[in-house]
């Protein structure tokens, strides 16, 4: 049993992503997509990238990174790491 929910580890991106693309957390759906609807660019998505490591002390995959396309796919990519640890 993982210690970390899908619900909880959703929460805290949405949070943290909030925080990096300076909006509120409320604006950000599960299904909004991170660069065309909510404006992140490259050095954004590092500094998500990083904050995500940083904070679930995780290493993830390079080839994971183009999947991190919205909070929902982020959310469960995050997860299944997690879940492997």
């Amino acid at each position: 049993m993982s210690k970390w929910a899908n619900a909880d580890v959703e929460n805290d991106l949405r949070v943290l992503v909030a925080e990096i693309l300076e909006i509120k957390p409320d604006d950000i759906t599960p299904d909004a997509h991170f660069v065309k609807d909510l404006g992140m660019d490259s050095m954004m998505a590092l500094e998500i990238l990083a904050s995500v490591e940083k904070k679930y002390r995780i290493t993830i995959p390079e080839e994971a990174l183009p999947k991190f396309t919205d909070l929902k796919t982020t959310a469960g990519i995050v997860h299944g790491i997690l879940n492997k640890k």
